[in-house]
């Protein structure tokens, strides 16, 4: 394993990156694979179809956002604002869509905006991950998986009509019978669901094993301990709009949490973002996060290849 990411720098700044993708494009499965992620640096990729265009040579089909966990906006076709938190929040490096049953395979990131300070997207190798946990973790987490809990509603997290793109209640049930996810219809047009997932998982193409899932994320206790504290008094913690539990849904104890974040913190890489970088991450092998910023930050994403374990 090498350091994250991989660079590969224009020679002008005219040098257009669809074209060095299609000179180049058998080079960089062995080159996600061998480290991950590529940084694409320099190249004249100055607008939202220019970016679009370039994810088509290695990504000729791009995936819609599904079963959604946080809020985002739709840019053009399949390409999607980053997560649209407030911008003092830190998000925690993730696999995206690990919670769920199916998951891109690659994710793009595309530097249309950078902030004025911070709003970096650090990066760390799920391989390393995996590797540096405290091997008892990674059996128990093996053995048990995560159990991802979710309340939808207006008033403590995203609807259930944009989680699941329709507001047709029986199709939402459908889904969730096919994808082996447990729902509950409460009072107020809400929406409880549990879903049991893998923690770890192994590479279909490297066969690597790797440390997948988000529960340090989904844990109440990736919240500032005042929030988690006044949320869990004011509605119980049954009703948080997302936490997570070991697979037979036990608590995950708050030491094993914290030595997560730990191993996270220490392979992370981060690296401030250049106007028209272009990133491609391998989404299994490599985990992304978002750090608080200042100013205005509009980084893309598009992601595609999606691994289905379902078929849904």
């Amino acid at each position: 394993m090498n350091v994250l990411p991989y660079v590969v720098k224009a020679s002008s700044p005219q040098q257009s990156l669809y074209d060095w993708l299609n000179d180049n494009k058998k080079d960089i499965e062995d080159l996600l694979i061998e480290y991950g992620g590529i940084l694409f640096r320099g190249y004249d990729t100055s607008t939202v179809e220019q970016f679009e265009k370039v994810t088509t040579v290695i990504s000729p089909e791009l995936e819609l956002y599904r079963e959604r966990s946080t809020p985002r906006t739709e840019v053009r076709g399949r390409i999607y604002t980053s997560t649209e938190y407030p911008a003092e929040m830190h998000i925690p490096l993730h696999n995206e869509n690990s919670y769920q049953h199916a998951w891109p395979m690659k994710i793009w990131f595309y530097a249309y905006k950078c902030a004025d300070e911070g709003g970096e997207t650090p990066i760390a190798d799920s391989r390393k991950v995996y590797q540096m946990l405290d091997k008892q973790i990674v059996e128990k987490f093996a053995e048990k998986g995560v159990m991802y809990v979710r309340n939808l509603g207006e008033q403590i997290d995203l609807p259930w009509q944009t989680v699941f793109q329709t507001d047709n209640k029986e199709e939402v049930e459908e889904y969730c019978r096919k994808t082996g996810t447990e729902f509950e219809w409460l009072p107020d047009n809400r929406l409880r669901t549990r879903s049991v997932r893998g923690a770890v998982a192994k590479h279909p193409k490297s066969g690597e094993m790797v440390w997948f899932n988000q529960a340090h994320l989904f844990h109440y206790t990736s919240l500032p301990e005042e929030i988690a504290d006044y949320l869990i008094h004011a509605v119980g913690e049954e009703n948080l709009s997302r936490n997570a539990y070991y697979g037979d849904g036990t608590p995950i104890e708050k030491s094993v949490l914290d030595e997560i974040r730990a191993v996270f913190d220490e392979v992370k890489v981060v690296f401030p973002w250049e106007k028209n970088d272009v990133m491609l991450l391998d989404n299994m092998l490599v985990a992304h996060g978002r750090t608080p910023f200042k100013g205005e930050r509009k980084i893309l994403v598009a992601m595609a290849e999606v691994f289905d374990q379902y078929g849904v």
